[in-house]
């Protein structure tokens, strides 16, 4: 579904591109049709560069990204992003920010009102449609641009530290929310975290990247069971392995076994 081929990304400093920073280089990876893949490394290695270009809205200076037959040059209604700072418009409420990608593809307003609702009830905002972003908590404001980035449904969905900037506590329910969803849906997810919890509890693979120039210096699959959400698989031995085989594979140091 997502090809990337020897991506790479240059930027130059803003006084006439006079010093050059090797944000990516030859990012080379591969995710299967409704695989979800987090995508973890330390601040400043290029993830959110990385999501852009798969997006469209950033253009790479050497290499091609594949969404299943299309060669990304430009955004396209077959992904779709979700940000950490939610990217509500605040002059909309719940619903019309919830319909704003279907209209922007002329769905009959009907239409495009009976899917919006769809997802609006799985992100547990039912009753909430007529609210505006302010008067809405940071983790209600996330559920919108989740049921907002669903609503189109994607092919591919880009999810950039999404649960950031809320308490713990509305993370974890938030991240079972998304597996609720992502289970019914299958669409493929590439999640950008600095959680390594956060991305075994979610991934069916972790994708560990190296400090700048980005590249790619583990691929763990978590071989965890689903469905997760609600489930004790967080205390279990797997889990408790996968942490420090991902711990490790961020130090840039070998396992140590037995």
């Amino acid at each position: 579904m997502l090809k990337i081929r020897s991506l790479s990304k240059i930027y130059g400093d803003a006084a006439g591109q006079r010093q050059l920073v090797a944000v990516l280089d030859r990012i080379d990876l591969d995710v299967p049709e409704n695989q979800f893949v987090c995508l973890l490394g330390p601040s400043g290695c290029g993830k959110t560069t990385l999501l852009r270009i798969v997006a469209g809205l950033t253009k790479a200076d050497a290499g091609v990204v594949m969404v299943g037959d299309r060669l990304v040059k430009r955004p396209g209604q077959d992904c779709s992003i979700v940000f950490q700072n939610y990217g509500l418009l605040p002059w909309r409420n719940v619903m019309g920010n919830v319909e704003f990608g279907l209209q922007v593809r002329r769905v009959p307003k009907a239409e495009r009102r009976r899917l919006s609702q769809i997802y609006i009830d799985r992100v547990g905002l039912n009753g909430s449609e007529s609210l505006y972003p302010h008067q809405l908590s940071g983790g209600m404001q996330q559920r919108v641009a989740l049921a907002r980035a669903f609503s189109k449904d994607p092919k591919v969905l880009l999810m950039d530290e999404p649960f950031a900037a809320v308490d713990a506590q509305t993370r974890e329910h938030l991240q079972d929310e998304l597996l609720t969803i992502w289970a019914s849906m299958k669409t493929t997810v590439v999640f950008v975290t600095h959680s390594i919890e956060e991305a075994i509890y979610l991934g069916d693979r972790v994708v560990v990247m190296g400090a700048r120039p980005g590249r790619i210096v583990a691929d763990v699959p978590t071989g965890l069971p689903r469905p997760r959400a609600g489930a004790d698989i967080k205390s279990s031995q797997r889990f408790i392995d996968l942490l420090g085989q991902v711990r490790a594979a961020l130090l840039d140091r070998p396992m140590l076994v037995a």
